[in-house]
């Protein structure tokens, strides 16, 4: 294609990464921290970059990871140059370079004809989510279950426990150790203690939490002998409106494809904003 260059990116080439991450965003949805220079450097700033520019624009991009297993990719085509044979040429590309290793590839804007190509190329989706937003003009009425009181947390033993209660019984869960979970939470500066919640039963016993991170619902879990009284939504709800009052207009969470969660946060007034997916091809 005449003016049409194919070449290497790099650290140089943040702002014109962040415009087409956010060129996609805008038609595909999918997650906004895309577009914020830490995820949109772990994702497409990897061992090995190739994109398209066009008049001194990036019309497409791709980035593998090497030196592990799987190899990871990510790719972007910018929504006024698709149908064009970009995105199948950045994922032979990626696939080139993973060579004999597995490959898998992470979409944060994920669309169908992302999927289709995938799927045809011998993909397999082993991870779906969607990204949901919730516009804090208008918040949710939920009525505090019977018995059930609600304190901001406090990082520590019985928040950990709390949450090893929650997922515990949930396939995949991968247990980490106290120090690992509570490490993280307390080493990310957008974590939100003060907004954060734990709800107890009356005899005071933890039966769930609620996780804030900046303007994110991050986590929520009820302990199995709790689900089911509406425990989940009255936290969600109370985190809402920690949100609304602290100034926030937005919130945001992901939610697996297919928990059924998704559809109690919609009740609760979030709207779906696209999907973020992961898909594995084996050299095996």
């Amino acid at each position: 294609m005449d003016g049409l260059i194919w070449k290497e990116f790099g650290e140089e080439h943040l702002v014109e990464l962040t415009r087409l991450a956010e060129a996609c965003l805008a038609v595909d949805g999918g997650l906004p921290l895309f577009a914020r220079t830490p995820l949109l450097r772990a994702r497409l700033l990897q061992t090995r970059t190739l994109g398209a520019w066009h008049d001194g624009g990036l019309v497409a991009a791709v980035g593998v990871g090497l030196g592990g297993q799987p190899a990871t990719g990510t790719g972007l085509v910018h929504p006024d140059w698709r149908g064009r044979g970009f995105g199948g040429r950045l994922l032979s590309w990626a696939l080139e370079q993973a060579g004999e290793v597995d490959l898998m590839v992470t979409t944060e804007s994920w669309s169908p004809g992302a999927d289709a190509l995938f799927t045809e190329r011998g993909f397999e989706r082993t991870f779906m989510e969607w990204v949901q937003r919730h516009d804090l003009c208008s918040l949710p009425d939920v009525p505090r279950p019977d018995g059930v009181t609600t304190e901001p947390v406090t990082l520590g033993p019985e928040l950990f426990s709390t949450y090893r209660a929650s997922f515990a019984d949930r396939p995949g869960f991968g247990s980490p150790t106290a120090d690992e979970w509570l490490g993280e939470l307390g080493e990310d500066d957008e974590y939100r203690a003060d907004l954060s919640l734990i709800a107890r039963g009356p005899d005071g016993a933890a039966v769930g939490f609620v996780n804030v991170i900046d303007n994110w619902i991050d986590q929520v879990g009820v302990v199995p002998g709790w689900r089911g009284r509406r425990v989940g939504a009255y936290l969600v709800a109370g985190a809402l409106r920690g949100l609304a009052a602290d100034g926030a207009r937005e919130a945001w969470l992901c939610v697996n494809d297919n928990n059924p969660a998704a559809e109690l946060y919609r009740r609760l007034g979030f709207q779906d904003f696209g999907r973020r997916a992961r898909y594995l091809r084996r050299r095996s």
